[in-house]
C-alpha cells in the first residue's frame, strides 16, 4: 500500500483523505519506515499539494494525538502564531492584553532555534515560572485568569514533531504545504475557534520576501478556514528588531513596559493590530490595565516577579557607539540576531542551553539622526564572543 502511496507522490496525484490519514497513523506508530517517509515527504516538496490534501493532512496530524476541549468555560477561545522573528515579544504583550478584551488564550509555545528567539525561553527567564502545567492545571488557569503560556506536551499532535524531525534531517524543510500543516496542526490542538497569523519577512525572518510571506499567509489562511478555524494573517516587516529589545530576560522587561503602557511604539502598533481592535487596544495598553493579568498569568505558572531575572548576575554592559554623524539608514535584524545568538541567548541545537540574561537593547533604528560617540546598542554580555557580537552588530549599521 505505502509503495502504491509513494508512487502516486511522486506522479503528483491528488491523494485522497484516506490514503493521507492511514499515511499519517503510520508516521505516528511507526509502521511506516522512515525512508519510505523521507521519499513522501521529497515527492511533495517537488510536486506539492492541493488545498484540500493539505486540509486532510492538517487535521490527520491534529487527530494523531489528544487535543484540548475547554468545555465548560466560557470563550472565545483565540491564539496568535508568528513564524519568528528578531526582538518578537508580541505574545507576551499580546496574550494578557487579549483577556481585558474579553478572550481566552489557550496560548501552547515553542523555544528559539538559531537566531529566532521561543517565547518559552523568554518566560523561563523568570524565577519558578513553569512551561510544564498538565491539562488540569491549564484549565484552571485558562478559566481563573484567561490565558495560559505553556509548551507542548507529547500527547499533543505527536505526527507532526515526528515529520518536522523527519524534514529536518532530509531538507525538506521549505515547503509551504509541510509548513502550513505544521504551523496549524500545532495549534488547531489548542481548542481554539480563531487563529491569527503573524507572517514576517524580512532578514530576520525564515521568509526574505514580501512575495513569499503573502504566498505562506494565503495558504495558511485557506488551509487553516478550511480546517474549521477562522484563519487571518497580517503581513510584518523583520528588517530591523522588533522593539529595543533582543533576548530573553531583556524582551520579558520590555514586554512588561507595553503592558504597563510605555512600549516602544513599532511594538504597541504591531499588537494592536494583530489584537483585531487597535483602538481598544492601545486604550488597555495605555491604562496599564493589561498588567496585572500578566501577574496572575505569571503566579499562575509559578513564577516569581519579586526577584531579578534569570542570568541577570553577571552580565556586563558594552555600548557599541556611532562613529560618525549622520542618520542610520540600516539596522539589520539578521546581524542584531546574529550578535545575540552568538553572545548566548540562542541554541543551536534543540536540547542546548542558553543565558537568559545576555542580549542587547537596540537604542537607534532606521531614520533616527545620531552623532559620533552616542551609544547605538548596549550588549549585554557574559564574557563570551564578545568581539564577534561587536562585529555582527557592525555589520548590521549603516549610518549616511
Amino acid at each position: 500500500m505505502i509503495s502504491q502511496w509513494l508512487l502516486e507522490r511522486r506522479q503528483g496525484v491528488e491523494q485522497c483523505d484516506g490514503q493521507i490519514e492511514a499515511f499519517v497513523r503510520g508516521v505516528t506508530t511507526g509502521e511506516i519506515s522512515d525512508a519510505q517517509v523521507g521519499a513522501w515527504l521529497a515527492f511533495v516538496v517537488c510536486n506539492g499539494m492541493t488545498d484540500a490534501e493539505t486540509v486532510c493532512l492538517t487535521k490527520a496530524m491534529v487527530d494523531s494525538g489528544e487535543k484540548l476541549d475547554w468545555s465548560g468555560i466560557d470563550g472565545p477561545f483565540v491564539d496568535k502564531h508568528s513564524t519568528g522573528g528578531i526582538g518578537d515579544k508580541v505574545s507576551l504583550v499580546l496574550a494578557p492584553l487579549w483577556v481585558k478584551m474579553g478572550k481566552k488564550v489557550p496560548m501552547l509555545s515553542g523555544r528559539g532555534l538559531g537566531i529566532t528567539g521561543g517565547t518559552l525561553d523568554k518566560l523561563e527567564s523568570i524565577v519558578g515560572f513553569s512551561t510544564e502545567l498538565n491539562t488540569q492545571q491549564l484549565r484552571r488557569t485558562l478559566q481563573d485568569v484567561g490565558c495560559f503560556m505553556n509548551g507542548q506536551t507529547p500527547e499533543l499532535a505527536p505526527a507532526d514533531r515526528i515529520l518536522y524531525a523527519m524534514r529536518n534531517e532530509t531538507q525538506t524543510v521549505p515547503s509551504v504545504a509541510l509548513i502550513t500543516a505544521s504551523i496549524l496542526s500545532k495549534k488547531l490542538v489548542e481548542g481554539i475557534e480563531s487563529l491569527v497569523m503573524d507572517v514576517k519577512y524580512g532578514s530576520g525572518a525564515f521568509m526574505k520576501t514580501r512575495a513569499e510571506a503573502e504566498v505562506l499567509a494565503d495558504s495558511i489562511m485557506r488551509v487553516g478556514n478550511g480546517a474549521g478555524v477562522k484563519t487571518t494573517a497580517l503581513l510584518s516587516d523583520m528588517s530591523q528588531p522588533l522593539g529595543h529589545a533582543v533576548g530573553n530576560s531583556l524582551e520579558v522587561r520590555e514586554a512588561e513596559q507595553t503592558l504597563l503602557g510605555e512600549g516602544p511604539q513599532d511594538l504597541i502598533d504591531l499588537v494592536a493590530e494583530l489584537s483585531g481592535d487597535a483602538e481598544q487596544a492601545k486604550r488597555i495598553l495605555a491604562d496599564g490595565s493589561a498588567f496585572e493579568v500578566w501577574q496572575q498569568l505569571v503566579a499562575a505558572h509559578g513564577g516569581d516577579l519579586s526577584v531579578a531575572l534569570r542570568g541577570s548576575e553577571g552580565v556586563a554592559q558594552h555600548d557599541y557607539c556611532a562613529a560618525h554623524d549622520g542618520v542610520v539608514t540600516r539596522c539589520d535584524a539578521e546581524q542584531i540576531g546574529l550578535a545575540a545568538f552568538v553572545l548566548g541567548a540562542g541554541r543551536e541545537r534543540a536540547d542546548a542551553a542558553i543565558h537568559h540574561g545576555v542580549g542587547l537593547v537596540v537604542h537607534s533604528k532606521v531614520g533616527d539622526r545620531v552623532v559620533a560617540g552616542q551609544p547605538l546598542v548596549s550588549v549585554h554580555h557574559a564574557d563570551k564572543h564578545l568581539d564577534k557580537a561587536l562585529a555582527y552588530v557592525a555589520a548590521a549599521y549603516d549610518i549616511a
